[in-house]
C-alpha cells in the first residue's frame, strides 16, 4: 500500500510532461504559420492601395480586414522562436 502514492505521482508526473510535449507540437507550427503570416500580408496590402486606394467601400472592407488579420497574426506569431 505504501507505493501507492510514489506510482500516482509517477503517473501525474509522466502525464504532465506529455500534455506538454502535446502543447508543443500543436503551438509550434500555429506561431510559425502566424509570424510567417504576419511577415507576408504586407505585401498583399501594398498592391491593394497602389492599384486601388481606398476610393470603394469594397477595397476598404477588404484593406481593414487584410490590417485586422496582419495585428491577429502579430500577436499569436510573436512567441515564435523565442527563448
Amino acid at each position: 500500500m505504501a507505493t501507492r502514492p510514489t506510482d500516482l505521482t509517477d503517473t501525474l508526473t509522466k502525464s504532465s510532461t506529455a500534455i506538454e510535449r502535446v502543447g508543443e507540437t500543436v503551438v509550434s507550427p500555429i506561431t510559425g504559420l502566424a509570424f510567417w503570416t504576419a511577415i507576408a500580408l504586407p505585401f498583399l496590402h501594398l498592391p491593394l492601395l497602389l492599384l486601388t486606394g481606398l476610393s470603394s467601400s469594397g477595397t476598404a472592407t477588404a484593406f481593414v480586414v487584410l490590417l485586422a488579420a496582419n495585428i491577429v497574426a502579430l500577436l499569436v506569431g510573436h512567441p515564435h522562436y523565442r527563448e
